[in-house]
C-alpha cells in the first residue's frame, strides 16, 4: 500500500489529534464528556454526593493534580497554541503565561478559613460548604483559562461542575477537561467531577441553565450571557463585559505610563476585559505619552478616512465589535487597511474625540484611542463615563495621591491598578491571586474557592470552649 504526500499528512494529523485528546489513543468518549446535558448533569450530581465523602487533604490533593496537568511543559505549550488555532484571537506566548497564571495563583483549600465564635455560651463554627453541581460557561476568548480557575475554585470548595464552553473553542476545551479528568481519576477522585457535552451549543447551554440538579450558575462573558444566568432564579455569579479606561495626569511617570499601556493593552491583542481599552490624557502631557508610545511599539495612525475605513471594518454599525477582528493582532488589522508593518507594532493608536465609537466600544483588540481632557478631573469624570458602570476595572498612572484616590472611589471598579499594566491586577507583576472569573454585576469581585460556597453554621450551646468554667475567669 502506498500513501502520496498528502494522505501521510493527514494520517499523521490523525493520528497527532487522537494522541493529544487524551494522551493516549483511547476511545471517543469518557473522562467527562457526554453525548447530551441531561447525561452530563446526571453524572455531575452522582459525582457530587461521592466527593462530600472525601476529605480537605484530597480536595487539595485533585487541585494539586490539575496544576501539575497545566504547568507540564507539552500540556502547557499544546493548549495555548490550540486555543488561538480553534478561536483565532490572542496570542500564543500570553496564553501560555495566562494558563500557567491561572494554575499557580488560583487559590485552593486555603481560601476556605473558617470563623469560629467562642465564649460563655459555647462555640459556633462558620464554614464554607458546597451549593453541589455548579453549571459555568466558558467564552472562547479565555476557554482554557476560565475551566482551570474554576474547576481549581469549585473543586476546592466541594463542588462539582458541568461546564458548557464556546462552541468556537470546543477542541481545546474536551481535550482540557479529559486531561484533568484522567489525572484525577488517577489521583483516586470519582469519575466526573468535571464535565461537559461533545457538542457544545446555546440550547444545551439552555438545558444546564435549567436543569434542577444545578444549583448555581456562573457566567463568563458577555452582558447577554450574564443577564441570562440571572434571571434563571438560581444563585448566579456574572462576570461580564468592561471598557477600563486609563487617565494619565501630569505628574505621571511619562515613560513607564507608556510601556505600562503599550504592555497592557496588547497582551494576548487585548482579549482580557481588563485590557486598556481608551486612554484618556491630561492635554499638557498627551503629546509626551504619544512620542513614548510609539518608540515602544504603538503605531499613530492619524489619516482621518484610514480611521473611518477601519471603524467600518472592526465594528458592526458602530455599535459593537466584528466578532472577525476580536483578539487579532495590531499587524494583522493594519493590513487590512493597506499598511504593512512589522511584528514590533504590538498598538494602533490614534487621537479621537470623546463619543467616537472606539473610545465607547469595548473592542477587545489592541486599538487604542486617546481622548485629551484639560484637566485630571475632568479626565476621571470621563473615565467614569466611558467605564459605562460596568464597574470592572481602571487604570490610572499619575504620583497625586489626592486623585489617585478620588478615581477609587469615584469609579467604583472591582480592579483599579495604580502605575502599572492592567494585568497588575490578576497577579501579572502584581500582588494576590488570580481569577479569569471577575463578578462585577453581581459583586463577587475576583472570584475564589469561597465564591462558590454557601456559609453554614454550627452552633454547641454551652460547650466546646474552654477559656473559663461558669463564665468566670
Amino acid at each position: 500500500m502506498s500513501c502520496n504526500t498528502n494522505q501521510i499528512e493527514e494520517l499523521v494529523k490523525k493520528i497527532v489529534a487522537e494522541y493529544n485528546t487524551t494522551g493516549a489513543k483511547t476511545e471517543e468518549y469518557g473522562y467527562g464528556i457526554f453525548d447530551t446535558m441531561d447525561d452530563a448533569v446526571e453524572a455531575s450530581a452522582k459525582a457530587q454526593k461521592e466527593y462530600m465523602n472525601h476529605s480537605m487533604a484530597d480536595r487539595q490533593k485533585y487541585v494539586e493534580g490539575i496544576r501539575e496537568v497545566i504547568c507540564d511543559q507539552k500540556n502547557l505549550d499544546y493548549m495555548s497554541k490550540l486555543a488561538v488555532e480553534e478561536s483565532g484571537m490572542g496570542c500564543y506566548e500570553h496564553k501560555k503565561i495566562k494558563n500557567k497564571l491561572a494554575a499557580m495563583k488560583s487559590p485552593g483549600i486555603e481560601d476556605l478559613a473558617t470563623e469560629a465564635f467562642s465564649g460563655d455560651d459555647g462555640l459556633t463554627l462558620v464554614e464554607y460548604c458546597p451549593f453541589g453541581v455548579i453549571g459555568a460557561i466558558a467564552p472562547t476568548t479565555n476557554p482554557t483559562e476560565t475551566i482551570i480557575c474554576n474547576s481549581i475554585a469549585m473543586l476546592a470548595g466541594g463542588n462539582t461542575v458541568v461546564f458548557s464552553p464556546h462552541p468556537r473553542s470546543k477542541g481545546v476545551s474536551i481535550w482540557l477537561i479529559k486531561k484533568i479528568n484522567a489525572k484525577l481519576e488517577e489521583l483516586g477522585a470519582p469519575n466526573n467531577l468535571i464535565v461537559t457535552v461533545k457538542e457544545p451549543s446555546i440550547d444545551n447551554t439552555n438545558i444546564m441553565m435549567k436543569h434542577p440538579k444545578v444549583r448555581m450558575l456562573v457566567a463568563t462573558g458577555g452582558p447577554g450571557i450574564v443577564k441570562a444566568v440571572m434571571s434563571t432564579g438560581k444563585k448566579a455569579i456574572g462576570a461580564g463585559a468592561g471598557n477600563p479606561p486609563v487617565v494619565v495626569d501630569e505628574t505621571a511617570d511619562i515613560k513607564k505610563a507608556a510601556v505600562d499601556i503599550v504592555n497592557g493593552c496588547s497582551f494576548d491583542n487585548n482579549l482580557p476585559c481588563i485590557a486598556e481599552k481608551e486612554i484618556v490624557a491630561v492635554d499638557s502631557i498627551a503629546d509626551e505619552l504619544i512620542a513614548n508610545m510609539k518608540a515602544n511599539g504603538a503605531y499613530e495612525l492619524k489619516d482621518p478616512a484610514i480611521i473611518e475605513k477601519m471603524v467600518d471594518m472592526v465594528t458592526k454599525d458602530r455599535k459593537k465589535p466584528q466578532v472577525g477582528f476580536v483578539g487579532k493582532s495590531a499587524q494583522y488589522i493594519l493590513d487590512k487597511v493597506g499598511i504593512q508593518v512589522g511584528p514590533e507594532v504590538k498598538v494602533i493608536l490614534l487621537e479621537a474625540p470623546k463619543d467616537h465609537p472606539f473610545v465607547q466600544i469595548e473592542l477587545m483588540m489592541p486599538i487604542l484611542p486617546l481622548v485629551r481632557v484639560p484637566n485630571v478631573d475632568e479626565a476621571i469624570d470621563f473615565a467614569v463615563e466611558v467605564e459605562h458602570g460596568n464597574r470592572h476595572t481602571a487604570m490610572m498612572h499619575s504620583k497625586n495621591v489626592d486623585k489617585l484616590t478620588k478615581m477609587a472611589k469615584d469609579i467604583e471598579t472591582t480592579i483599579f491598578v495604580k502605575n502599572g499594566p492592567s494585568y497588575a491586577g490578576i497577579g501579572v507583576g502584581g500582588m494576590g491571586y488570580a481569577t479569569f472569573t471577575i463578578a462585577g454585576p453581581t459583586g463577587e469581585g475576583l472570584t475564589s474557592a469561597k465564591s462558590f460556597c454557601r456559609k453554614r453554621r454550627c452552633v454547641v450551646q454551652n460547650g466546646g470552649h474552654i477559656r473559663n468554667k461558669n463564665g468566670e475567669l
